[in-house]
């Protein structure tokens, strides 16, 4: 007795045994829609700003200014394979992992207006 308004109600879509392929992509389309416009705005930007931060550590140099991940300002002294040496005040050296480098400010990068110079 409910199966025939429900059939009644569908037009005979569901009774001829299935839908076609257009109907079936109309419901999927949305969600390819949405995988696309995650992978231009959240996935790919963020492979892009990786690989750009990647290569600054590899080309990191003896002088160059870099911020470490804890948020120290130190003077590239000596670079190794997997290490830098670096100096954090006037003859204070240590060793930093280089994947704990978060920026890499070069030899001539600006200094701050609120600056002294000496």
């Amino acid at each position: 007795m409910y199966a025939t308004p429900v059939l009644a109600q569908l037009g005979g879509a569901a009774a001829s045994g299935g839908g076609n392929m257009q109907d079936m992509l109309m419901q999927v389309a949305p969600f390819i829609g949405i995988a696309i416009l995650f992978y231009f705005l959240l996935i790919r930007p963020q492979q892009q700003q990786a690989k750009a931060h990647r290569a600054a550590i590899l080309a990191v140099k003896r002088g160059d200014t870099v911020v470490l991940a804890s948020g120290v300002i130190a003077k590239v002294v000596r670079v190794e394979d997997a290490e830098v040496g670096v100096e954090i005040a006037q003859g204070v050296t240590v060793k930093v992992v280089k994947d704990r480098i978060a920026e890499v400010r070069t030899r001539g990068a600006p200094a701050a207006a609120n600056d002294a110079k000496s």
